[in-house]
């Protein structure tokens, strides 16, 4: 298992279908999980919901871009609590376009909490730092208040109604990486191994195994500015670039 981000409460982690096929159908199987996610987001069986998360690991794989979606995992309870994706957007038929949009679902027992703007302020800090995106999207249906205030609270802009995406009406909002930093809103990035810093031979050990874990989930991230770092919270700046 590898823990790629990290916040105060929170780990993301890239899925394992065997180990977390059970928790996910709880999520996905509940109606209200997947009202505003469309019917095909619903699953019938544990058995469907491993295929499909077998089918998601595959696809990010073949894109070797690192995007993708993620497990939210609860610190304290080790539970898995919902999911956090950085993706590019679909056409109206289902053709992925240049634009990326920054996603989350959380199973119900877990709303409320600020979990969906805590997994949401990492995931775009690493999409600007580390894919050096210039913008990134969150698209929402109309009707969606729980998931437009979120948008809020990272900072995006809204842009108005769009249907250029999933062939639907859609309220469309951004973040630009100039603006992100500027109001200094996102999660940022802390360099782990800094902190093995002076520690000669254990130091350069750990700063290894950290690397490897970071090349297990994305084994090409190209032109990133931090290629050898995980990522919490809270400091200050991608410390590869500020040394």
């Amino acid at each position: 298992m590898t823990n790629l981000l990290e916040t105060e409460r929170l780990l993301i982690r890239s899925w394992i279908p065997e180990h977390d096929a059970e928790q996910a159908f709880a999520i996905y199987s509940d109606p209200e999980v997947t009202h505003f996610l469309g019917k095909s987001s619903r699953v019938t069986s544990i058995e469907s919901q491993r295929q499909r998360l077998i089918e998601g690991i595959e696809r990010m794989h073949q894109r070797n871009n690192g995007t993708g979606s993620w497990a939210i995992v609860e610190k304290e309870s080790t539970t898995i609590v919902g999911t956090i994706l950085l993706k590019q957007l679909p056409d109206k038929d289902g053709l992925p376009t240049q634009d990326y949009e920054v996603g989350w679902e959380l199973r119900r027992a877990s709303w409320g909490k600020g979990y969906a703007t805590e997994a949401g302020r990492v995931m775009l800090n690493y999409g600007f730092s580390v894919l050096n995106l210039p913008v990134i999207y969150a698209v929402v249906k109309l009707e969606n208040h729980a998931s437009i205030r979120v948008t809020e609270r990272l900072g995006m802009k809204p842009v108005g109604r769009t249907n250029k995406y999933y062939g639907i009406e859609l309220l469309l909002f951004q973040l630009d990486a100039l603006e992100e930093w500027r109001e200094n809103r996102g999660a940022v990035l802390e360099q782990r191994v800094g902190e093995t810093r002076g520690q000669g031979d254990k130091g350069t050990r750990r700063q290894g195994d950290l690397n490897q874990n970071l090349q297990q989930v994305f084994p090409l991230v190209p032109n990133s500015p931090c290629p050898q770092v995980l990522f919490s919270m809270p400091n200050a700046q991608c410390p590869m670039t500020n040394d």
